[in-house]
């Protein structure tokens, strides 16, 4: 019982901290790019952003929960791939809703695999998902080694849809962050995979399967990644097994810049949200301005260390 009204109290006020930072980053970032360029506030290059970022935002919160257990999901770009290519092959001979749960639910299950590879056999989670991210990717090629374009009209639609000037699959976003804020903060079973990042052991102390939380974090991960793969290969109207590569990675730099800390335990919903706004921004000006797509990697990779070079000040501040 102590466990669960403590851990709450040791991440209560740095998260809204880093909140506030990361809203900070947004407007400074929405400012420079409303001044610097005219066609930023345009309806279609706003409507194009807040499409662009469910993708990373969907994985960047299931990546979120694995990293406040201490442990890290480097296969969530191939479970993109996997799902969206499976979903799109089996949208020709299934009901397409059947199709998606499909797709999503092989994410799900590789989210299992590679949660209990880390918690039954305390295999290294860098280790495990660095194995599973080539394993799917070949699968991917396995299933389809060319790129499948469905011709039903219907598949285009998740991807698509708007809800009055605000896109579907946003909107389903925001409603995975929104339940995925409470569940982490007031949830015990939230609470407990926050603790686990924390001291593993004083939760197994204190009568919790730590085991049991840590494959829900990677079964979360792997629906996040699975969910994320249907939205693109809907938005894109093609779904192709390389599609994902260093996905992985923009999700791990979103958490970063919302201040989680990769040594578990620390970590804010909100503020991991403001680090997705953050990187998409980043990104949509970059190209506005027509910068080379490794110039952009470049200044992206420089962002994240000016990033955690703050976040190491404060803390010593503190």
């Amino acid at each position: 019982m102590t466990l669960t009204k403590e851990a709450p109290r040791e991440i209560a006020g740095r998260p809204v901290t880093l909140a506030h930072a990361a809203i900070a980053l947004v407007v400074l970032a929405l400012a420079v790019a409303a001044v610097t360029t005219d066609a930023f506030l345009t309806q279609t290059n706003l409507t194009n952003l807040l499409k662009q970022m469910v993708t990373t935002g969907l994985l960047a919160y299931g990546m979120l929960v694995v990293i406040l257990t201490g442990g890290i999901d480097l296969s969530v770009g191939s479970v993109v791939a996997f799902a969206g290519i499976l979903t799109a092959g089996l949208s020709s001979g299934l009901p397409l809703p059947v199709a998606m749960l499909v797709g999503i639910a092989s994410g799900v299950l590789f989210g299992l695999v590679n949660g209990a590879l880390v918690s039954r056999f305390e295999l290294a989670p860098f280790v495990v998902t660095l194995a599973a991210l080539t394993t799917i990717r070949g699968l991917a090629f396995v299933y389809s080694d060319v790129p499948i374009a469905p011709e039903d009209e219907s598949f285009f639609w998740l991807g698509s849809a708007m809800l009055g000037p605000i896109p579907l699959t946003t909107v389903i976003m925001l409603a995975v962050f929104l339940a995925g804020g409470v569940f982490l903060s007031r949830t015990p079973a939230g609470r407990s995979i926050v603790a686990i990042g924390g001291n593993a052991e004083t939760v197994r102390l204190a009568g919790i399967s730590v085991r049991k939380h840590v494959l829900l974090a990677y079964t979360i991960s792997g629906f996040c990644a699975g969910l994320a793969g249907v939205i693109l290969a809907s938005r894109v109207g093609i779904a192709q097994p390389s599609v994902g590569v260093a996905f992985e990675l923009d999700a791990i730099a979103a958490c970063v810049i919302g201040g989680a800390s990769l040594a578990g335990g620390k970590g804010s919903t909100l503020a991991t949200l403001g680090g997705v706004l953050v990187l998409v921004l980043i990104n949509n000006l970059l190209n506005l301005y027509n910068v080379q797509s490794f110039w952009q990697q470049v200044l992206k990779g420089l962002i994240i260390i000016a990033v955690i070079l703050v976040h190491r000040a404060s803390r010593r501040r503190t």
